[in-house]
């Protein structure tokens, strides 16, 4: 593969993956707006990010199948139309009921692109530079929450919310003209696949068997849990409990994505030196490590809001080494089900993620200590799946030659 090639696939591919977090976050700036225009309050527009990740879960599991048996670029084509419709029918809603149904039918048309982009990682490249390739595509998934709620809240102020969905939309016909004329039919349509209730659960039912995948995966869906729970209570933490405004807090959370996405860029250099198992588990026992001194030195309170970054920006860190490793180790295993696999991976995140967000918002006092229990619990919880997990599956070498 030419560098040249190489270069405008993870693009694509890259795109693909960052189209679900810039829908999520991009028309997050417009709430105040939405819930004033749509005569509720900001609480009830917030379900329609609940209903969209409700959405992500059901659709990704949806898409793998398809994915195997039709091959990569039709069901891409069908979801990202669904998308893009879906996009549009936002601008013309009247009522927040309408678009919380219609934010779910748009995250089913739009998380075909990731759990189409995780299985094309697994066509296209070779094993042992999925690490590396994850990593990559990690970097434009990073750049999301810096750039989405800017570019939101720009386009809210100059437009008005509905230009939001406008341009989302537009993004939608942009991957599908990417699609169509830049990314290469890259898995044969299987037809012994069979789209038979029984026959897709007995597929994912052997794909959870496999024990690489459930140890790699559920290693990584744990921690990526903690991501969530840091995500849903970031504002409460920044702008409540340490009283920074809106604008401070939207640069916190910019410096600290870097942590996630620097890291996610370290690791392919590391991967020179390292296998993925060595730095998954290494990384998991440095971050117990980070969050026992981080719980402790914020129950003693003498962590201020420079100690409590600090501490964050660690913890994502060791996240952005942990994600692409633990992906790249479940996909290994698989050719002729690798949509199926990148779908029970992406669900499996997502349903973490959720529980780990509602664990959060359980509490609703001003304290940081129940974001940073909740990630601990996730920290050590992925730690032990691995160390369990280790004993009884094969080692799957990801490392480039």
């Amino acid at each position: 593969m030419t560098r040249q090639k190489y270069i405008s696939l993870i693009l694509i591919l890259g795109t693909l993956t960052a189209l679900v977090p810039f829908t999520v976050d991009m028309y997050l700036p417009g709430f105040p707006a939405i819930a004033k225009d749509l005569h509720t309050d900001v609480a009830s527009v917030g379900l329609s990010l609940s209903s969209f990740f409700i959405g992500i879960s059901f659709g990704q599991l949806l898409y793998g199948p398809l994915l195997d048996r039709y091959g990569r670029k039709i069901p891409l084509y069908c979801g990202l139309i669904v998308y893009v419709i879906a996009s549009i029918a936002c601008i013309e809603v009247t009522n927040i009921s309408e678009l919380i149904i219609i934010r779910f039918i748009q995250a089913i048309g739009s998380c075909v692109a990731g759990v189409a982009s995780m299985a094309m990682v697994r066509d296209l490249f070779p094993v042992k530079d999925s690490a590396k390739v994850f990593s990559l595509l990690m970097l434009m998934v990073g750049l999301s929450p810096m750039l989405a709620p800017t570019i939101g809240g720009y386009v809210t102020a100059e437009a008005g919310w509905h230009a939001v969905f406008m341009t989302l939309a537009g993004m939608g016909v942009f991957v599908i003209l990417a699609v169509f004329f830049f990314l290469p039919n890259s898995y044969k349509p299987d037809s012994t696949i069979s789209l038979k209730p029984q026959a897709i659960i007995s597929n994912f039912i052997l794909v959870l068997k496999e024990p690489a995948f459930y140890t790699y995966a559920f290693t990584g869906a744990m921690a990526f849990g903690g991501l969530f729970a840091y995500v849903a209570s970031s504002p409460l933490v920044f702008m409540e409990v340490f009283h920074v405004d809106g604008k401070v807090y939207g640069w916190i959370f910019a410096f600290l994505s870097i942590a996630f996405i620097g890291s996610n860029q370290i690791n392919t250099l590391l991967l020179s030196y390292y296998r993925s198992e060595q730095i998954v588990k290494a990384s998991l026992i440095a971050m117990c490590m980070v969050m026992i001194v981080f719980l402790l030195l914020t129950l003693s309170g003498v962590l201020g809001l420079y100690g409590t970054i600090a501490f964050l920006f660690f913890y994502l860190c060791f996240l952005g080494l942990i994600n692409p490793n633990t992906a790249a180790l479940s996909l290994a295993p698989f050719s002729k089900n690798a949509g199926s696999a990148s779908a029970m991976l992406g669900a499996l995140q997502m349903c973490m993620g959720t529980l780990a967000s509602i664990g959060v918002s359980i509490f609703t006092e001003p304290s940081a200590v129940p974001m940073i229990a909740i990630i601990g619990a996730t920290s050590f919880g992925s730690l032990t799946i691995l160390m369990i997990g280790k004993r009884k599956s094969s080692r799957v070498n990801v490392i480039p030659s």
